[in-house]
């Protein structure tokens, strides 16, 4: 996945001497990669809040973010379009 600015993201935290500064869940030791673990392995949404007991808003939020942050806009270089002739 690609390097995400998590410190935007505000159900997260990093605290140095917690999980070696890794993103959490907000007051827990839950890293943000669990979710995406175990999201790959299969498990749905609704038993990933089960198994970890964390709220279901808090890791829809997550996924949002990462989606929003990865959904960045395309640049386009104008440039080339702009000097191109037709043959």
């Amino acid at each position: 996945m690609a390097s995400l600015d998590w410190s935007q993201c505000p159900v997260v935290e990093s605290v140095p001497g917690r999980l070696n500064g890794a993103w959490v869940f907000r007051d827990t030791r839950l890293p943000v990669s669990a979710i995406f673990e175990n999201l790959e392995a299969g498990a749905t949404v609704d038993q990933i809040t089960e198994w970890f007991d964390i709220a279901k808003d808090q890791v829809i939020e997550v996924l949002e973010f990462a989606a929003r942050s990865v959904a960045a806009p395309v640049l386009v270089d104008r440039t080339v379009a702009r000097d191109a002739h037709p043959a």
